[in-house]
């Protein structure tokens, strides 16, 4: 595999995430009745920094989940062995609230249906909205984002590779030739 290109850096993944920061606090008319839910792995840091951007602008604390989509994959055959690996943390109570799912990359859209069907599972809130860093396209599911840091059109044949400070020990966004 080679690296094609450098789509983001450090700064430029910062100036996505404190815009998408900013239009969700535009679209929901502030902050009092939406919680941000990261879907993991990468989604849950984008989540918290956009969370703490929230908090710095609005100075208020926003409720932040950590959500395990793998019980909910449609790539899975074994039921059992996908309800024993379910480890999604949300400490706080999503009927009614404006949820905010939070991931890297939108790619075929299924990650984002099976984190829909996760928070449904845990009660109905009044919305769901979803945040990606990188939309790259090639839906086979009608998902789309409300939130975007970067479109970035790409081929098949290439990979999105999301790397965060928090996982990877460096922010930057990569395309690479499978």
């Amino acid at each position: 595999m080679e690296i094609k290109a450098l789509i983001l850096d450090d700064k430029a993944i910062s100036r996505a995430l404190i815009r998408i920061s900013h239009e969700i606090i535009e679209n929901n008319n502030g902050v009092d009745n939406i919680c941000l839910v990261g879907i993991k792995t990468r989604g849950v840091p984008l989540a918290n920094r956009i969370a703490e951007n929230i908090e710095n602008f609005e100075g208020q604390k926003i409720n932040v989940g950590c959500l395990d989509i793998t019980f909910f994959r449609d790539d899975l055959e074994d039921i059992t062995q996908k309800a024993s690996i379910d480890t999604s943390e949300i400490n706080f109570n999503i009927v009614g609230k404006d949820i905010i799912l939070v991931d890297d990359v939108l790619f075929t859209g299924r990650t984002v249906r099976a984190g829909i069907d996760a928070i449904i599972s845990l009660g109905r809130p009044k919305s769901i909205q979803f945040a990606t860093l990188i939309d790259r396209g090639h839906r086979e599911l009608p998902i789309r984002p409300d939130y975007v840091g970067k479109n970035l059109p790409t081929s098949r044949s290439e990979l999105v590779k999301v790397q965060l400070l928090e996982i990877d020990d460096k922010d930057e966004v990569i395309l690479i030739n499978k």
